[in-house]
């Protein structure tokens, strides 16, 4: 058989190469997680009660772009991962980036507070459960996300399975927003963190089974 003849062969039946699967895959866990995230908020938790007079408030827009910016970030890094060789220049400093700014904002406030009230800066009055309910709101998006990675390439199994942790997370906690009482910085540096951290870690624990070739 000729060189041509062989690679006519290999070809016959080929499909194109879809560029955009993992961004849209992607895309849609954060969408149809964002949507059951909702569909649970609604159905357990409802929206805080002021949400109205909350959204005219910058320490609002301060946990919901910190959020935003963790969801930025981890969809990048799950993207990055999700491709066979891809390298990961630049991940780091895109997660980094939220937490350093909403960590200097928690820095600024306690320094700045009378030291009696340090404390309740920190852990609010929901610190018990916070970063629970961000993870049962983050369970719709954890499912599509490690759905979406299973129909892709990730060559790092458990490092791509703490990506879609992560998104599924942060897509969790920016829904909690619309019911989470809390906004000081220091709260949100840690728990909101925590809550994040939560599927993540499962994410990766479920990564080396789920996301093997």
């Amino acid at each position: 058989m000729k060189t041509d003849e062989l690679i006519r062969l290999l070809a016959t039946g080929a499909d194109a190469v879809d560029t955009h699967a993992a961004e849209r895959r992607l895309a849609g866990a954060v969408g149809y997680g964002a949507v059951g995230a909702l569909l649970l908020m609604f159905a357990l938790l409802g929206v805080r009660a002021d949400l109205a007079q909350a959204v005219s408030s910058p320490s609002f827009w301060l946990k919901t772009g910190f959020v935003a910016g963790v969801l930025a970030a981890s969809t990048f890094a799950a993207w990055r991962l999700a491709r066979p060789g891809a390298r990961l220049a630049g991940v780091p400093a895109a997660l980094a980036a939220p937490l350093v700014v909403i960590w200097a904002f928690a820095a600024y406030a306690v320094l700045g507070a009378d030291p009696a009230q340090r404390a309740e800066l920190v852990l609010g009055v929901t610190w018990r459960w916070c970063p629970w309910l961000i993870a049962l709101l983050s369970l719709p998006a954890f499912v599509a996300a490690m759905r979406a990675m299973q129909g892709l390439a990730p060559t790092r199994p458990r490092l791509a399975g703490a990506a879609a942790g992560l998104l599924a997370g942060a897509t969790g906690a920016l829904v909690y927003c619309l019911h989470c009482p809390e906004s000081a910085p220091p709260f949100i540096g840690l728990w909101y963190v925590v809550g994040m951290l939560v599927p993540a870690l499962a994410g990766a624990a479920l990564g080396e089974r789920l996301l093997r070739w």
